[in-house]
């Protein structure tokens, strides 16, 4: 008789699905490779059908797709259980998968990556990097525990808004509109547009519809230190959020741009499963005030 399925094989399965591979699963684990391995196969021997698929990358199949959500769910639940147990260290314990946008992940988090870590040291957070569409797929699916969402719709108690964003063009600083204090997006048509396909395109395109101006960009491009890189190289001008100021050149300027538009950025967990205790604590200490301002000068200092 078959074995029952056991919370190991579980979370070989989600870290296997998570990394794409066995060693890289191994690593996050913490254990060998061949354990990894053994804990895979005897899952599938339990179920008595393949869960994944072997290849680089390892992906699930129909069947471990249908499991993962609930794998996931276990893993989860077991982990917060140790972090209630162990609560006696004086604070949240555990490890947070957090996912971000390009542009918080390089404005907002490290500082307060640096906070949460001297406020909550038992806290391991790790970051994934990722576009303002999939984040909330990611977060409800559990790939993620928390995660920074942009113009989020309904959120759960507990979320924190870390504050508002606004769109701003990016120029060469030879520019001849790069002195001006603001930039109609009309006055923009005379350059080639190099376009964000990272997740700013909707908030651009209700720019341009609110000045009644047709918007054609030029050149599609999907890495934002791409995007930079061309408008440096004089290729054309974009728009994009005024927290990618710390990625510009030297050579390169923000100006806020007319009509107005802005995005809300909204640190949470999930809506459709409990929050993990240390996530809990983290959002807690965000609204408490831990790391509160780590970016908050970066958006004023962009439209300065």
């Amino acid at each position: 008789m078959a074995s029952e399925v056991n919370l190991a094989q579980l979370r070989a399965l989600v870290a296997v699905a998570d990394t794409g591979g066995f060693g890289a699963a191994a690593d996050e684990l913490g254990i060998s490779q061949s354990a990894v391995s053994h804990a895979v196969a005897a899952l599938e021997r339990s179920l008595g059908s393949p869960v994944l698929r072997r290849g680089s990358p390892c992906l699930p199949t129909p069947l471990g797709e249908q499991i993962l959500p609930h794998a996931r769910t276990a893993v989860a639940s077991a982990a917060a259980v140790r972090t209630i147990a162990t609560r006696h260290c004086g604070g949240p314990t555990g490890t947070v998968r957090l996912a971000a946008p390009t542009t918080v992940c390089q404005a907002l988090l490290p500082g307060l990556l640096r906070d949460w870590k001297a406020a909550y040291p038992q806290v391991t957070v790790r970051l994934f990097e990722g576009e303002d569409a999939e984040l909330p797929t990611w977060l409800e699916a559990g790939t993620v525990d928390a995660a920074v969402l942009v113009d989020a719709g309904p959120l759960p108690p507990g979320a924190v808004v870390l504050g508002a964003d606004s769109m701003h063009a990016l120029l060469r600083r030879d520019h001849p509109l790069a002195g001006q204090e603001t930039i109609h997006v009309a006055e923009l048509e005379d350059d080639d547009f190099l376009l964000s396909e990272g997740g700013c395109e909707r908030h651009i395109r209700e720019a341009y519809r609110r000045a009644g101006t047709r918007f054609t960009p030029r050149h599609r491009i999907r890495d934002l230190n791409t995007l930079i890189g061309m408008v440096h190289a004089g290729v054309g001008v974009s728009v994009m959020p005024a927290l990618a100021l710390t990625m510009l050149p030297a050579d390169c300027v923000l100006v806020p741009i007319r009509p107005a538009v802005h995005r809300t950025l909204t640190l949470t967990g999930p809506t459709g499963r409990p929050w993990s205790p240390a996530v809990g604590g983290l959002l807690a200490g965000v609204g408490a005030g831990v790391g509160v301002g780590t970016g908050a000068g970066v958006a004023a200092s962009a439209s300065a």
